[in-house]
């Protein structure tokens, strides 16, 4: 599953279970791990967000030329 797939899923589940979506923003490695048996590698930090009407994120991407997160993207887990 690709890691885009794998949030797909996540944001439908959470617009779908109350019990998950506070447990993801509480702990959302835990959660994730819980709901799609899917290990999150050591070292990676999930923040979750909830945009509301009048809140909005832009999340800037990691910029794929960076050694370090071109890593972060090929770890099996996150495949």
């Amino acid at each position: 599953m690709s890691i885009e797939e794998l949030r797909k899923q996540i944001i439908e589940k959470a617009w779908e279970d109350e019990s998950f979506r506070q447990e993801l923003q509480f702990d959302a490695a835990a959660a994730i791990e819980r709901a799609f048996a899917i290990p999150v590698p050591a070292g990676i930090n999930i923040t979750v967000l909830e945009e509301t009407r009048d809140n909005y994120y832009l999340v800037i991407p990691a910029n794929p030329a960076d050694e370090i997160n071109n890593e972060i993207v090929d770890l099996p887990a996150w495949d």
